[in-house]
């Protein structure tokens, strides 16, 4: 059974309910989430916005295809409200947002499914939750474990912050 991590993050609403809500239901409809990050507040990535993000990641083990995955995580963020992904790379405010980060030590290439994720090296809002959790998965195609990708996005990480909640 592989784990596999989830990014999750949200900018809508209240914020933390929308993460704890998306945890919730990924430990009911993926499999047992068995490591959960810190929430971490950042600033929007790739446009502009007033509403801050959280973002958090999640380990999870279970039987489930990726391809299955995908589709639930799919139908998890349009049962908590999100209308649409970006629409031809342009990213905007969303109550939630669930990507599917690595499936294991596996490299998938699918039309509309890319693992590890591609981007997930270039974001700080990623690789801090991750690599707190993950820091010595190694990543499956770039060969360094997940905590030195962050260490090397340690210069954009100075303006994300942990948020503590009770």
């Amino acid at each position: 059974m592989p784990t596999i991590y989830l990014g999750l993050g949200t900018n809508l609403g209240n914020k933390e309910e929308n993460l704890r809500t998306a945890v919730g239901l990924i430990n009911e409809k993926i499999g047992k989430v068995v490591s959960l990050s810190s929430f971490y507040e950042t600033a929007p990535w790739g446009f502009e916005s007033e509403h801050l993000f959280l973002n958090a990641a999640v380990g999870v083990d279970t039987e489930m295809e990726v391809c299955d995955v995908l589709k639930r995580t799919q139908e998890m963020e349009r049962e908590l409200g999100r209308k649409s992904k970006s629409v031809d790379g342009v990213y905007s405010d969303r109550l939630i947002d669930i990507d599917i980060l690595l499936y294991g030590n596996r490299i998938i290439t699918e039309p509309n499914l890319l693992v590890p994720h591609p981007l997930m090296t270039e974001r700080a809002f990623v690789m801090l939750p991750l690599a707190e959790i993950a820091s010595d998965v190694v990543h499956p195609v770039l060969g360094k474990t997940l905590a030195h990708w962050a260490e090397l996005l340690k210069d954009e990480a100075t303006e994300i912050k942990k948020k503590e909640f009770d």
